[in-house]
């Protein structure tokens, strides 16, 4: 799942106006009172369209989900690579003709590179590897091109990045619903003992298992709702949501939303920061439903819409 900032609701302190009598007490309270909430609230939107400046940059750059430019199946044995259309694994004309095979058998992958083929992993040169599934070490780069293993459920791929897809060079950028304070509010957070593994299936058609840690709880627009909550790597959650806007205004699969750790059994959940997952821009990706519980019967008219194209 992509980095996303995580935002701190700016805290500003309003200063009481002592007075002679309670009507100019209220009068001269009232001014700055307003002036502090407004200044509150741009701080906040302000926050919220930095957070969304970044999250497309980090979508454009060399190492975001654009640059995903195929995914290949692996079939047990031989998977020939390169450029040449009679291979298994069809590169870019930027790579040689006949870079080399991947070895595939029982979940294991080798690549052996064709000799005097350049290919490198980790900076250094690379004859013959294992490449474990979705290691960020275990990544071959020919030229400008990088080619790793991707697991998703039983099945294994190559997953190829390439800065120069058409994907990135044809994005056209995002769009969201107009920032509504109203969608940022405290739920509280109940953990479980052990985390649970919920079964799921990802838009591969591929059976996953979520680690869930708990759930959440909260009103939203007076309606009393759940998530359940997957623990992020950095000790914050993360919920992949469906709302009844999904497939209508905003991407039919689902959203995905992340938190800050939760602190005094709490977390802020900003849905003004709920944003697509990789496979609303992208066909080369593998990405999860969400839970049952987790498909709100509620519009959440806030945060990333759908990405139209023509993938």
């Amino acid at each position: 799942m992509l980095e996303s900032a995580h935002l701190q609701f700016p805290k500003i302190f309003l200063r009481t106006i002592a007075a002679l009598t309670l009507l100019p007490c209220i009068t001269e309270a009232a001014a700055p009172a307003r002036v502090a909430r407004a200044d509150e609230a741009a701080a906040y939107h302000a926050t919220v369209e930095k957070w969304r400046q970044d999250y497309e940059a980090d979508l454009k750059s060399d190492h975001g989900w654009l640059t995903i430019s195929g995914l290949f199946w692996l079939h047990d044995g031989e998977n020939r690579f390169g450029s040449d259309p009679a291979n298994d694994i069809v590169l870019p004309d930027s790579a040689p003709a006949d870079a080399g095979y991947f070895e595939f058998h029982a979940g294991k992958t080798i690549a052996h590179i064709t000799p005097g083929v350049t290919a490198t992993m980790n900076g250094k040169p690379v004859v013959t590897a294992e490449l474990r599934p979705d290691s960020r070490d275990d990544r071959v780069a020919l030229g400008a091109l990088t080619l790793w293993v991707h697991a998703s459920g039983d099945r294994y791929a190559i997953r190829l990045r390439d800065p120069n897809s058409a994907l990135r060079r044809d994005f056209h950028g995002l769009t969201w619903f107009p920032i509504d304070e109203s969608y940022r509010v405290v739920a509280r957070f109940v953990a479980y003992d052990q985390p649970k593994q919920v079964p799921i299936q990802n838009l591969a058609g591929d059976s996953l298992a979520l680690p869930i840690s708990g759930y959440v709880l909260f009103s939203l627009h007076g309606q009393e709702l759940r998530l359940d909550a997957q623990p992020d790597t950095d000790g914050g959650l993360t919920f992949v949501i469906r709302d009844l806007t999904s497939g209508k205004e905003t991407y039919a699969a689902a959203r995905f939303l992340d938190t800050d750790a939760p602190k005094d059994g709490k977390v802020i959940l900003d849905f003004n920061q709920a944003y697509n997952p990789p496979c609303a821009y992208n066909p080369y990706t593998t990405c999860p439903l969400p839970p049952s519980g987790n498909r709100l019967r509620t519009r959440i008219e806030a945060g990333e819409k759908a990405y139209h194209h023509d993938h």
